[in-house]
């Protein structure tokens, strides 16, 4: 008999169950796969999700789920870069130099401005 030889495949598949151990329906539903992105990014599939399953493996049984299928904005150019969450809100590195925060922004730690540290400005609040 001869050994099967490890292969490598893809499929497009829904979440069944959402975060780092998904569940996915391919062929047939797989739970526990884990989930990977690229470095220094993390993300978890949200249930009802299209991804992408990549398997390897003698027989295709080493399963993750690798990418989501994008929503890119229409006015998306070449080597920009739309990071987005949940709610509307994104950062967008747009191709002029432009970093465009959409949503609630919160700062943890602090805040400079050109190099110096931000001071809220508290111009008419005086004797108030």
């Amino acid at each position: 008999m001869k050994t099967a030889m490890p292969t490598a495949d893809a499929d497009l598949g829904v979440t069944t169950i959402g975060g780092e151990q998904a569940g996915v329906v391919t062929r047939g539903e797989v739970r526990a796969l884990p989930v990977y992105g690229p470095g220094g990014y993390a993300w978890l599939p949200e249930n009802g999700m299209a991804v992408l399953v990549i398997k390897g493996g003698p027989g295709g049984e080493e399963q993750c789920v690798a990418a989501a299928r994008q929503s890119a904005p229409e006015e998306m150019k070449p080597g920009e870069v739309y990071l987005y969450g949940p709610g509307g809100n994104a950062v967008y590195l747009r191709q002029n130099g432009t970093v465009e925060l959409r949503g609630r922004i919160d700062i943890q730690g602090s805040l400079s401005v050109n190099g110096e540290p931000y001071k809220p400005c508290t111009c008419g609040t005086e004797g108030v």
